[in-house]
């Protein structure tokens, strides 16, 4: 968690499980006062979170408007770092790609490569998969279903 890099280690665990509380909200209106709440605890030692957390608020709670099973997908990001680090991993010893078809196909590639090693399903994967089947039905592929 970005926002811990800067925290005591001693104040770590405290500082998470008050945050937790602003992004496990169930709308935005109680994620705000959770901030303030949280604001109110810490402003003596970790002022920059609160400013930081209110500085993006539009970018950060949009997510508050799926339902908790999708969300807990979307905050719980350990997947997608993983992604994100295997894409950068094959892309950042090349210094020029030739075209912009060059790029997509190491992509795919090093994503199909690492697809193998995923064994490890996400946790509550299938009630997410069925909020995800309501809401964007059309979009879930159907061997998903």
């Amino acid at each position: 968690m970005f926002f811990l890099r800067y925290v005591s280690w001693k104040d770590k665990k405290a500082v998470a499980t008050d945050l937790r509380k602003v992004y496990t909200s169930t709308n935005e209106e109680q994620a705000k006062a959770e901030l303030v709440n949280f604001k109110s605890l810490w402003i003596g030692k970790y002022p920059r979170i609160g400013e930081n957390w209110e500085r993006n608020w539009s970018l950060l709670t949009p997510y508050l408007a799926y339902p908790p099973e999708i969300r807990k997908v979307i905050y719980t990001t350990n997947v997608i770092e993983s992604m994100n680090r295997t894409l950068r991993k094959v892309s950042k010893n090349r210094g020029v790609f030739p075209n912009e078809e060059a790029v997509l196909k190491l992509m795919y590639l090093a994503l199909k490569n690492a697809a193998k090693k995923w064994t490890m399903p996400i946790r509550s994967w299938g009630q997410a998969l069925n909020q995800f089947s309501i809401m964007f039905g059309d979009r879930v592929p159907a061997e998903y279903l």
